[in-house]
Formats: structure tokens, sequence, C-alpha cells
């Protein structure tokens, strides 16, 4: 059974997990008993959580790349609005694109973060069944990626930094989001991004697919949770393609390099935003604190910059991105 500070409750399980969770569900029924035995059990349920400890820093120290994507999207872990409702004081949330309609799967509005104003956008995965299907299990359609935008020019025009929080498998390749222009609307979101004239602060806080992902991560500083993932695509979809399996999902996943520390030692993000021991979903609301630590210090720094060294900077990046140098 698991209970998250963020309203999830279930009885989800990470296979890798089993032995922690054995010893987990035994503290429980000593802790349930002690009264009954009448003893003095203290000692006996401190080595036990000292081995809890232990055998969380054994497992989650040597995490291999198939098992952070499992932590990445296990249900508790915190998803955008979790953020969002933890730490962004005063949300005004804005709807709509004005060409189609709004779409749930990415949710944008003004707020305050630490001390400064900004325009947050998110991927929205939804907690329940009912809301997963509203937001389309976080796979924004075009007017997802348009919406953003439209917000991200609003920002810009009052001088307002922004804030994107990206936690999606992909973009949804549905036949009614490609006749309206899925891969343009993405297209153009990375061209406009990399010339707004505001800091920009983007941090990938569980799943980074593919285009999905880019969308919404064109940033002066990107950032990932220590548990999460970002690539141009699934290890389920790079087995299907390479493997003609997706049995082979945890060989791609480790030949992907989709970590973050992969990603950090490649030069494609700036920062890894260490996570609770354990992963983020046994302690949401220490792993947003984190995360909103990450933001703050992310916007002092680039507040310094002159927005057009910012802007410049922000391109070198880009066009920096895929170098490599033969021996």
């Amino acid at each position: 059974m698991t209970t998250a500070s963020n309203g999830y409750t279930g009885t989800f399980e990470l296979d890798f997990e089993s032995p922690l969770l054995q010893l987990e569900r035994q503290i429980v029924e000593i802790e349930s008993h002690a009264d009954e035995a009448g003893v003095n059990i203290a000692a006996e349920l401190r080595k036990l959580r000292q081995n809890h400890t232990a055998m969380l820093k054994k497992i989650y120290g040597k995490l291999g790349a198939w098992n952070t994507v499992k932590v990445s999207r296990h249900p508790g872990r915190p998803h955008g609005i979790d953020h969002i409702q933890s730490f962004v004081k005063d949300f005004c949330e804005l709807h709509g694109d004005r060409h189609h309609g709004d779409d749930r799967a990415i949710i944008t509005g003004f707020g305050r973060i630490g001390p400064y104003k900004c325009l947050v956008c998110a991927h929205n995965k939804g907690k329940d069944v009912k809301e997963r299907v509203k937001c389309n299990f976080g796979m924004a359609h075009p007017e997802g990626y348009r919406k953003a935008l439209l917000k991200m020019k609003l920002a810009e025009k009052y001088g307002v930094p922004i804030v994107t929080l990206v936690d999606t498998p992909g973009a949804y390749p549905g036949i009614g989001a490609e006749e309206r222009g899925q891969a343009e609307a993405i297209a153009v979101n990375m061209m406009e991004m990399s010339r707004l004239n505001v800091p920009i602060v983007t941090a990938i806080i569980g799943e980074g697919g593919s285009g999905g992902a880019l969308g919404l991560a064109v940033g002066d500083r990107i950032g990932m949770m220590q548990y999460s993932w970002y690539s141009v695509i699934s290890p389920e979809g790079c087995s299907s393609i390479l493997w003609k399996s997706a049995e082979a999902a945890d060989q791609a996943a480790e030949a992907m390099k989709l970590t973050a520390a992969d990603n950090l030692q490649n030069g494609i993000i700036d920062a890894v935003i260490d996570e609770p021991l354990g992963g983020a979903h046994r302690n949401p609301e220490a792993a947003s604190d984190r995360l909103q630590k990450w933001i703050v210090q992310s916007l002092r720094e680039l507040k310094r910059f002159k927005i057009h060294n910012l802007v410049s900077k922000r391109y070198e990046r880009l066009r920096a991105l895929g170098q490599f140098t033969e021996a």
C-alpha cells in the first residue's frame, strides 16, 4: 500500500523494490502489534528501519536506466499540477489557444515562485483514470503547444520569466492531431522559444519523450529530476524499431543514455535535481521543495544577464547540441 502526500493512494509496486516492500510490510506489522505484545520492541524497530534505509541507498544508488524509467512513471510521483499546487503562489490558470480549444494535457498560468512572478507551463498527466483520459495521459495535441506559446508571448510582452515543467511520454500522434498540425506546432514553439526576450527555466520532472518534450524545453537553464528520463523516443519505441519487439526495452534504455546523469555528461542539461531517498514518489513534498529551490536559484542567476545576451547564449547553446570530436 502506498500513500503519498500528493493525493495518490494505491498498491502500485516496482518489481525491483520487492525486498524493500517486504521489509516495509514487516515494519508495519510489528508496529501494529506492538501494544498487543506488551513488550518493548523499539530496538528491533530501530534496527529494521536502519536496514530499510540501507537497502534504499543500495537499490537507488545503483539504479539502471530501465528502472529509472519505471520510477519516472510511478503513479505516486508528483506531476506538474502537484508542483504548481505546492510552490506556485497565487496561480491563475489561463485557457485556450484561440484557434481550436483548450488542451488539458498542458496547464498554463501566471503565479509566483519564491520572489519571482512567472508564467508556468506544465504537462499534465492527471491523477485518476477519468482525469487521465481528459489529459490524454500527458500527450498534448497541437492546441496544447499553441496555447503554451500564446501565453509565453504574453509573458514576453510584460517581461515576465517563463518556467516550464516537462512530463510527457511524447506528443499525441493521432490522426486529428496530425491534421491540425502537430509537427508544425512543436517546430514553431521551438523556434519562438529560442528568441523570446525573457528568461526561460525548464525542468524535466518525469518523462521527457521526443518532440512532445522539446515543445516546452527550449530554455536558458535546463534541469532534470534525478529519476527522470529525456530522449528522442521511449525505450519501448526504440526497442520496437531496433529489436522488432518492445520486450528489449531494458537494453534500449541502457543504450539510449536517457538518464539525468547521462544527459548532464553529454551537455544536454545543466543540472541534476536530487530527489529524496527512494524517489519523489516516497516524499513528494520534499521533491517539490528541492525543485522550487533550483528554479529560484536559476531565475536569480538569469536575472543578472542583459536580455540580448541571454537570447544569444540560448541560441549558441542550441547550436552546440550534438557536436562531437573524433579522436
